[in-house]
């Protein structure tokens, strides 16, 4: 009976040590997962603020030519200060409304440039203007590579029995970064005006 009581102790000495190694495996995994959402919301940011640090360039190379157009300067400012707020807190929703505002703010921007011909031929403004667009498909390629990443975690963390071990080390999920609705419209195109 003796050698029998060992042979259980042995077999449940494996399992438990089979059992701690998958939760520990499974812990690592996560805790890999989410850094790595860390890293891409942290490029996210990056580019976010490369943008910001580009705008007020931006904006006073266009106020040397359209002076008048102060509103618009002040909803550059104002989008701005929020999206660095949003950006600071590490909101992603704000961080959303922030970019929405900005990227509204800056279409504006762009729109009364259209009336300023001796602006778009301005070195500087061109420049400046290319900078910007590299940035903005800079921020397009760190959402996608930050909601891959979360879509990473947040399929893993639903998946038995990783579930139970994401409770247990508070890993949650995490939310996409998504484009605003008023962004989501077509635009109207209209080649009738003059």
């Amino acid at each position: 009976m003796r050698a029998g009581g060992f042979t259980i102790l042995a077999i449940l000495l494996i399992v438990l040590i089979v059992a701690i190694s998958a939760f520990v495996g499974v812990f690592n995994r996560l805790q890999t997962l989410d850094e790595n959402i860390n890293n891409k919301w942290a490029q996210v940011e990056n580019q976010l603020q490369r943008r910001n640090d580009l705008i007020p360039n931006l904006v006073e190379t266009v106020k040397g030519y359209a002076s008048h157009e102060s509103e618009v300067f002040k909803n550059i400012a104002d989008a701005r200060s929020k999206l660095s707020g949003a950006m600071s807190t590490g909101d992603v929703k704000g961080v959303e409304a922030g970019n929405a505002q900005l990227t509204s703010a800056l279409s504006r921007l762009l729109g009364i440039i259209e009336n300023y011909p001796n602006l778009k031929a301005d070195k500087a403004f061109l420049s400046l203007q290319d900078e910007l667009a590299g940035t903005e498909n800079r921020i397009s390629v760190a959402r996608m590579d930050y909601n891959e990443e979360v879509k990473v975690l947040n399929a893993e963390i639903r998946r038995f029995p990783t579930n139970i071990v994401a409770n247990i080390a508070h890993v949650r999920g995490r939310d996409y970064f998504e484009a605003p609705e008023d962004v989501k419209a077509v635009p109207k195109v209209d080649f009738q005006k003059q």
